[in-house]
């Protein structure tokens, strides 16, 4: 960028001492615009050349205030030089800061990441859920540990920062941290948020995701059949914990609501309907999207079951729901016991509600997606594409129309006699 930069020496007559000594001042423009500095030279007015801009005259002192105004000239286009060859942009504040000395200070990475995740902390509850703090916490660990890896640093100036840092981020998570694609993914995807924080500040330039490409593959969620879900349901347990978490995440499978939002759950969400029955009206923790979910019967047993609950009238939730991680800990067991195989998580039973309860069951996506409190379409497909039932019986559907339409007209193929 060729920069226009001009100088101007100057006496200021309204700043002569008692001496009637006058002060040499550089007024530099950069662009239009200007600002002026003094040289910390007195002289005469007498000895001004207001045409030539410098002292008048051969004698040693004309010689001295002259040769140092030029190393003045010398440094402002020094300073242009430096800023050209840091690659940094030339503006007016940078080529100031420059001249005058005054040190840009410097934004580092994690300097910015700790801000956002002390933020995050903050806002759980009102904007952010704690897994999700606990997500970009994980992902500060995973960069802090790829710099030390990469280039034996703990911290790097944000303008650094450019496409190969991202690259190698991205390698380091599939090779020494053996991260799975989506995980990689999920990780950098989160480190480019604190990226676009910079970007928008004014921080960054250039952005360093600008060539990133990486595709999350599709993975199949897993889900209960109807056959499972009645095995868990009817199963008896000696234990009162296990039968609590079963309920719990029955409950879950007939709502279609993430741990969370079980956990924050209370009466007040619970209301009368458009059909004059009871109703979910749930704003998810994940989206802000509300969720309007019908009660099935199963659902209403299990929160008629626990409405007495000491931990449901103190703590004035609907459930005494337990922690996730004794939640999960709990379903292993009570998939042990009820003899499946898949790994249980709480997380299944939203996953169950979508294919098993809704989808299997006739209810169209579009009142799925509603029901789930998704914000697009196609997160709610996803759930669809692994229905090979559904589609057998979409298919059986049209046979059928095609065998009454055959059987009305003419059949478009006949074999040959």
């Amino acid at each position: 960028m060729n920069t226009k930069i001009t100088t101007l020496f100057y006496v200021k007559k309204s700043k002569t001492n008692s001496k009637g000594l006058v002060p040499i001042y550089l007024r530099i423009t950069i662009e239009g615009k200007r600002f002026e500095l003094t040289t910390g030279k007195l002289i005469e007015i007498s000895k001004w050349s207001a045409e030539q801009k410098k002292v008048k005259g051969n004698s040693e002192e004309a010689r001295s205030i002259n040769e140092y105004l030029n190393l003045l000239i010398s440094k402002v286009f020094e300073s242009q030089k430096y800023l050209m060859i840091e690659n940094k942009e030339i503006t007016f504040e940078t080529l100031k800061n420059k001249i005058l000395g005054i040190e840009e200070k410097q934004i580092t990475i994690i300097e910015v990441f700790k801000e956002h995740n002390r933020q995050m902390k903050a806002l759980i509850g009102i904007d952010y859920s704690e897994s999700t703090y606990k997500r970009f916490e994980t992902t500060l660990m995973h960069l802090t540990s790829f710099m030390n890896w990469k280039y034996r640093i703990s911290d790097i100036n944000i303008k650094k920062i450019e496409y190969e840092f991202i690259s190698s981020f991205d390698f380091y998570l599939r090779t020494e941290r053996t991260c799975n694609n989506n995980s990689t993914i999920k990780y950098v995807k989160n480190f480019g948020k604190i990226i676009n924080i910079c970007l928008a500040n004014g921080w960054l330039n250039k952005d360093p995701f600008a060539n990133y490409k990486a595709k999350v593959k599709e993975v199949v969620r897993e889900f209960l059949t109807e056959e499972e879900i009645e095995i868990i349901c009817n199963k008896e347990f000696v234990s009162e914990r296990l039968e609590l978490v079963r309920d719990i995440f029955i409950f879950s499978c007939f709502t279609g609501l993430a741990y969370i939002d079980v956990k924050q759950l209370s009466n007040d969400n619970i209301s009368i309907g458009i059909d004059g029955d009871k109703w979910i009206f749930k704003n998810r923790q994940k989206t802000e999207t509300i969720s309007k979910i019908p009660l099935l019967p199963t659902a209403q047993q299990i929160i008629e079951k626990y409405k007495n609950h000491p931990a449901s009238v103190n703590e004035k939730r609907v459930l005494p729901i337990l922690s996730n991680q004794k939640m999960n800990a709990y379903l292993k067991e009570i998939a042990d016991v009820c003899g499946i195989s898949k790994e249980l998580t709480f997380h299944i039973a939203r996953h169950t509600f979508a294919t098993s309860v809704t989808l299997s069951n006739g209810v169209p996506l579009e009142t799925v997606s509603k029901m789930l409190g998704h914000t697009n379409l196609k997160t709610t497909q996803h759930y669809a594409k692994i229905l090979d039932k559904k589609i057998s019986e979409d298919m059986m559907i049209l046979k059928n129309k095609f065998t009454i339409k055959n059987n009305e007209t003419k059949p478009l193929w006949t074999e040959s006699p």
